[in-house]
């Protein structure tokens, strides 16, 4: 009877999964992995028992406990019994989080695999990392949802840091005066796979919730902004996806190479402004009316506010003028293979997600500018 209940739980969950588009579209084996993966991130008892588990002091703990709960760990993996842990320290991720991120880790696989070695088209090398990828990811996208909660048009007690707390979202504000990746961080040591690096592109996660705080809530307050601030926000933002290339790195034993991470750094930044630039025909849809209604971070709404809007393009054409250029001095630097697998994985994500702009396919498009944003959201609040 337990197994046939376990099956029905299965099977319910993968409806589930179907129900809302989050099946894999590799296998039925990948499917069921996921769906038990699910369960097993949901199950009340896994969670009250690692809860108590990582709070244990060290002389509690026996070998036959740490088997049990080694999954494919590094060789070096610590004793996760001698992390002293309070119960509010657990890190725990939701599956609103984990649909989140699935997006960004299908193309976290398919564009970095390669600088591993790896072959995105063999399960066996996917799932294998797939656990720690996935929920390390997923802890991400669950603070960015937090922060999104904060940063949405925020109306009072604005500090000069720009670190508000909207009537209804205080308790969000609050996670990120605890310091919000110390949950994950305890679970990485715990593993053996917390490095400074690792530590340091965190915290330049914690940098670019901040500053798109402080930005977003400036323009809304009619502050000034600076540049500074601004492609120091635009350069920080990818720093998930670096968390996720170092944790395979060290997933897989391996030293951190510094030319495909810098390569890489280049990349990102015109991805991001290439994103923040999006615009779609023949529907219409802008990424910058979105941001604009959400008071998102966008690098086009931020130089429209320091340079005018007459002004605002081209200044942005500048800085992509010179990223672009090192992006191709770094791309002769690669290995001539990896460069052209990279370039073609490229062209596919431009074509997969509708662009009609953006590095390194042809030329950038800048869609038109929202001058008086004001008067922009409440035309959008009369339909």
């Amino acid at each position: 009877m337990e197994e046939l209940r376990k099956l029905e739980q299965l099977q319910r969950t993968l409806t589930f999964m179907q129900s809302r588009n989050f099946n894999s579209s590799s296998s039925h084996d990948s499917n069921r992995f996921l769906a038990s993966l699910i369960l097993l991130l949901i199950s009340a008892t896994f969670l009250e028992e690692a809860s108590e588990w990582v709070s244990l002091e060290a002389d509690e703990k026996d070998s036959q406990e740490n088997d049990n709960v080694e999954l494919n760990s590094p060789p070096d993996k610590r004793d996760c019994g001698s992390l002293q842990i309070n119960r509010e320290e657990v890190a725990m991720v939701g599956l609103e989080a984990m649909e989140r991120a699935n997006s960004t880790l299908e193309d976290f696989c398919r564009s970095y695999f390669m600088f591993h070695g790896m072959e995105i088209n063999i399960p066996q090398m996917v799932f294998r990392y797939l656990p720690v990828l996935s929920f390390t990811e997923s802890y991400i996208y669950q603070l960015d949802g937090l922060n999104e909660k904060i940063t949405y048009i925020p109306t009072e007690g604005v500090t000069a840091l720009g670190f508000e707390k909207v009537k209804h979202h205080g308790w969000a504000a609050d996670v990120f005066e605890k310091d919000p990746f110390r949950p994950l961080l305890n679970v990485l040591e715990c593993r053996g796979l917390l490095t400074e690096r690792i530590r340091e592109e965190l915290s330049s996660g914690e940098e670019y919730w901040a500053l798109e705080r402080k930005l977003c809530c400036a323009l809304m307050c009619k502050m000034e902004i600076s540049v500074e601030d601004v492609m120091r926000a635009i350069h920080l933002k990818s720093f998930d996806y670096r968390v996720l290339n170092l944790l395979l790195y060290q997933l897989r034993g391996e030293e951190v190479n510094d030319l495909h991470m810098e390569f890489l750094s280049v990349s990102e930044f015109l991805v991001e402004i290439s994103d923040d630039l999006f615009t779609q025909l023949p529907n219409d849809i802008m990424i910058l009316q979105d941001d604009v209604l959400e008071n998102s971070f966008n690098i086009l709404r931020m130089f429209v506010k320091i340079y005018g809007p007459s002004r605002a393009p081209a200044m942005l054409a500048k800085y992509i003028t010179d990223a672009e250029e090192k992006y191709e001095n770094l791309l002769k630097a690669l290995n001539p293979q990896l460069s052209s697998k990279y370039q073609r994985r490229c062209e596919e994500a431009t074509k997969e997600g509708g662009k009609i702009s953006g590095h390194p396919l042809g030329t950038w498009s800048i869609p038109p500018v929202i001058v008086n944003e004001d008067l922009y959201r409440s035309n959008c609040l009369k339909y």
